[in-house]
């Protein structure tokens, strides 16, 4: 990868990026505000604050922005002012849990998000690594208001972006190292297939780029210890709760994203040490512009794909 530049942010852990229908970028950070950046310049502005957390975006052709808020679930900001719409808080009754990530079909309306897990919030995260319980979903709004839940038994359910052809969606699985196809249309409609298995590291958010290649963060290379442990009985990996913090796997820093075609086929690989960036957790492309999000800094970080 080439070198990344920083625009710092006046908070921390923009964990998605997309480009608006005003060719700015957006952002949400951990104390709730979702912030405006002017790449040229570096000029960030305050757009809203959710009230929660926010983490993945889509910006509509409209000038609205579709969030998943980890504490208030999906959300929509119709463009102008300071107030969002609640779209989905719960599903059956049930508080929905980490809200992650989100696209919408520009024909018909519909919404496809995902949730990562029912057990955990986003800020003991590692917990669903470790129990690996597979309780994540992707899910469906439809333009009615009818919440379908289209796959579940996720292992972290994370990005979600449409395929080139939008005939299907793509899915990420950070805890079985994997992105899924949801078939959408055709005859395969309904059902699911493996398109990348046993990637080198966790996938996060995901995003069709305009260059029709599918965007994939890898947040930390795969850790030696949680492969070890994941094949185990749930009560041995518990245990690790007892270890001491430093003894805990953690992420390792680097600054690493990939791109796919619609078949899985890979196009880019492009990885850099994480002494300027680390934890890459959202990514956006644009006629050969990389931007990228983090959980973990206090930027965003630009680069480009090499000629």
């Amino acid at each position: 990868m080439p070198a990344v530049r920083r625009i710092e942010l006046p908070g921390t852990g923009p964990e998605d990026v997309v480009f608006g229908a005003d060719g700015l970028v957006y952002t949400g950070i951990d104390d709730g505000r979702i912030l405006r950046v002017d790449l040229p310049s570096g000029v960030v502005q305050t757009v809203l604050n959710t009230g929660g957390r926010p983490l993945g975006l889509c910006a509509g052709t409209d000038g609205s922005l579709l969030i998943c808020d980890a504490h208030r679930g999906l959300l929509r900001w119709p463009g102008t002012g300071t107030a969002v719409d609640v779209l989905v808080d719960a599903i059956e009754g049930v508080p929905l849990n980490m809200a992650s990530n989100v696209v919408q079909d520009p024909g018909d309306g519909t919404i496809y998000f995902t949730a990562s897990s029912r057990r955990w919030p986003l800020d003991q995260w590692m917990g669903d690594m470790l129990e690996h319980s597979g309780t994540g979903r992707l899910l469906r709004y439809s333009p009615d208001g009818t919440v379908d839940t289209l796959l579940d038994g996720l292992h972290f359910a994370n990005g979600v972006a449409f395929a080139p052809d939008r005939a299907s969606l793509i899915v990420a699985e950070t805890g079985a190292y994997r992105l899924n196809r949801y078939w959408l249309r055709g005859p395969k409609a309904g059902t699911r297939e493996v398109l990348i298995d046993n990637l080198p590291g966790f996938p996060d958010n995901i995003a069709l780029g305009s260059d029709g290649l599918i965007w994939v963060t890898l947040a930390s290379p795969r850790n030696p210890m949680l492969d070890l442990l994941l094949p185990q009985p749930v009560l041995l990996r518990k245990l690790l709760w007892q270890l001491p913090d430093r003894l805990m796997p953690a992420p390792v820093r680097t600054t690493w994203v990939i791109a796919v075609d619609q078949d899985g086929t890979l196009v880019h690989d492009l990885q850099r040490d994480g002494t300027a960036y680390a934890m890459v957790t959202g990514v956006a492309e644009a006629h050969g512009t990389l931007v990228l999000g983090s959980l973990d800094e206090s930027a965003l970080a630009m680069t480009h794909i090499p000629a």
